[in-house]
């Protein structure tokens, strides 16, 4: 279903020259509210958009951290998030990385993944519902789909909305989701004093990926389970991750750089969660925090044995 865009930047004031709902793009838009609204029905909470999954990210730390703030960060997290912290050290955050399957470490917040990107593992969530930090949940690789993590007990959940919520490789978004108001008050303070904001373009294009996620989730969470089924016999990998659940599979293997290369169906690029299934080595960004040899395989909406037959042929 093709979605109406509004690109505008300005509207019109009422008759008595006050703004209406919509009067400045910075501050919200028609067509980031109507998926701000999909969004937030899927996740049972208040959903805003911003300019990428790392503003998001920024646009929590900001709401909710301090000077001093201590952050316990999931092991084998997306590597941005912590390359974000790390550059946020100069302002008094600081972090520490812990096994999130199990209990977190004393910390102001307590930042998660379900399930980590690219090690794929879950959160221990009944040590996280006994702890008194704030927990944010990045929900991107399970969608609402699989996780609700607002129920789980999570007080923010964030979603680089780039990746499966869109999935369509057109289009940066990032979203976060909560049910207290006065947190979604601050948010939404933040994103626009910041300029955060999402793009009307981008919005539209997460409008089009909510209409097809379910269709989309279950095609894919069908060829991963199967491929990744496969992987763990094939005799040129030493090690397969997988959840049981969405499209994501890491694998070891001796050579990582010449089985990226190799493929001919299975795009060799960065990035995840599109309709086109994309693989790389991601120890040329993340250096030894994971094995050398892993390989991040996202799994798009392709026929499983074409792909089979692609990575059999590059692991061969």
């Amino acid at each position: 279903m093709r979605h109406r865009v509004d690109r505008s930047t300005i509207w019109r004031y009422d008759g008595h020259g006050e703004p209406r709902e919509f009067f400045y793009a910075r501050y919200a838009h028609p067509t980031g509210a109507a998926a701000e609204a999909r969004l937030g029905e899927l996740e049972g909470g208040d959903a805003l958009l911003y300019a990428s999954g790392t503003a998001a990210a920024t646009a929590v730390i900001l709401a909710f951290a301090r000077p001093g703030t201590t952050v316990a960060l999931a092991e084998n997290a997306y590597f941005g998030t912590s390359v974000l912290f790390g550059e946020l050290a100069r302002w008094g955050l600081s972090f520490v990385e812990y096994d999130q399957t199990g209990p977190p470490p004393d910390a102001d917040i307590v930042w998660v993944e379900s399930p980590a990107n690219p090690a794929l593992t879950t959160p221990d969530w009944e040590a996280l519902r006994a702890q008194p930090g704030l927990v944010v949940c990045d929900a991107t690789v399970s969608t609402p789909i699989y996780l609700k993590a607002l129920d789980e007990g999570a007080a923010v959940v964030i979603h680089s909305a780039t990746k499966f919520l869109t999935g369509s490789h057109d289009a940066l978004l990032g979203a976060t989701v909560t049910r207290e108001p006065d947190r979604t008050r601050r948010l939404r303070e933040v994103r626009t004093r910041t300029g955060l904001t999402a793009s009307p373009h981008s919005a539209g294009s997460l409008l089009e990926g909510l209409d097809s996620l379910p269709r989309r989730m279950a095609r894919i969470t069908a060829t991963a389970t199967e491929l990744a089924r496969r992987l763990d016999g094939h005799p040129a990998v030493e090690l397969v991750r997988y959840p049981g659940y969405s499209g994501l599979i890491s694998f070891d293997v001796a050579d990582p750089r010449a089985v990226e290369t190799a493929t001919r169906l299975i795009v060799n690029a960065t990035s995840l969660g599109g309709a086109n299934s994309t693989m790389e080595s991601r120890h040329r960004w993340e250096g030894n925090r994971i094995p050398h040899g892993l390989l991040r395989l996202s799994v798009g909406l392709e026929d499983v044995e074409e792909l089979w037959e692609d990575l059999c042929l590059a692991l061969a």
